[in-house]
């Protein structure tokens, strides 16, 4: 017994077990009794029944919490009180994990292939690159300090137009972020901006805002690559897609918070981009190189496919190449860069 304590004592670890071995096996107890089995129909009230696919939650993410869900979506687009944007904007808030039912990453990483660092999770956490959000506690940037603002939210596919095309032509050290908490705006931004809705850029002590006027305006007045054509068949051909944009989001829009199957509209609006896609056959995107149709486009072509998978369990780009093309080009389109402070 004494050379057990010292072989503990002195070695520890090493010669304890070799120690243990010496010592005769215990006699081995009986396994508990198994529990009585419950009758059929008692298990069939105790134990609720799976929920589908698509209501299923991914495993929470350390310090994250699960996807919200087809309810839960549903919900908060019924109730949503500012149409596309506050309906995209609610799945853009959980854009940190993949779709359940097919693997996908969700919107808003998907907009990372536009040149979109990844936004914040649902919980708030936000990259060290990225610009703290701004809320109506918080004192107001200086003005007529020469410096160029866009006015955004991380979560909004309007803002992700100006965001896309700002870090295409390279501008991200010259635009600087300034993220706004719409639902907690600061007092100051309705003053600078009367309109009080993103996106809008402060430049030249004014400020533009409208998100398709605003990449316009990004695209005339800054250096960097042209998201225009000189081809007048290409031109006319985007202006018309640029004012189709709004009459598709609404389809799509429409056919996510109707209760039935997709719908006719929604079909039809798919159908045409799918066939715009092709009209010029030298690139994957509208005009063949990447545009400003493109920018226009992107965040909804995209950020509607999850949102079909998810809560009405059909895919937007199943069947339809170009689109599916569309999407992964956008990979090389525009330099994954980090937003400047």
């Amino acid at each position: 017994m004494a050379w057990r304590q010292k072989a503990r004592g002195v070695h520890g670890r090493i010669f304890a077990p070799a120690a243990r071995r010496l010592e005769p096996p215990p006699f081995p107890t009986p396994p508990p009794p198994p529990p009585p089995r419950a009758s059929r129909r008692s298990r069939r009230r105790s134990v609720p029944p799976p929920p589908p696919p698509h209501e299923l939650a991914a495993a929470p993410e350390p310090g994250g919490a699960p996807r919200p869900s087809k309810r839960a979506h549903r919900e908060a687009l019924e109730a949503a009180p500012s149409g596309i944007v506050s309906g995209l904007d609610l799945g853009l808030l959980n854009s940190s994990r993949p779709s359940v039912r097919t693997g996908r990453p969700s919107a808003a990483l998907q907009f990372a292939h536009f040149g979109l660092p990844q936004v914040p999770d649902r919980n708030g956490s936000v990259s060290r690159n990225h610009p703290p959000t701004l809320t109506s506690a918080s004192q107001q940037p200086p003005l007529d300090d020469g410096a160029t603002r866009l006015y955004m939210t991380y979560v909004c596919p309007y803002v992700h137009r100006a965001w896309i095309a700002r870090n295409f032509k390279g501008l991200q050290h010259k635009i600087l972020l300034v993220p706004i908490d719409m639902a907690d705006r600061p007092a100051w931004f309705s003053k600078i901006y009367p309109e009080n809705q993103v996106p809008c850029l402060e430049h030249n002590n004014k400020m533009i805002g409208e998100s398709l006027d605003l990449i316009k305006y990004m695209d005339n007045n800054f250096e960097g690559p042209k998201l225009s054509h000189d081809d007048p068949e290409k031109q006319g051909f985007a202006e018309e897609l640029l004012a189709y944009s709004d009459t598709f989001n609404q389809a799509m829009m429409s056919a996510l918070k109707d209760k039935g199957t997709v719908t006719a509209d929604a079909e039809a609006a798919l159908d045409k981009i799918e066939v715009s896609l092709s009209k010029f056959g030298d690139g994957p995107f509208f005009l063949g190189q990447f545009s400003l149709v493109d920018i226009a486009y992107a965040p909804f072509v995209d950020g509607f496919q999850v949102f079909f998978v998810n809560i009405k369990n059909y895919n937007t780009i199943a069947g339809r190449p170009n689109m599916q093309r569309f999407i992964k080009a956008g990979t090389a389109a525009v330099p994954d860069a980090a937003p400047a402070r």
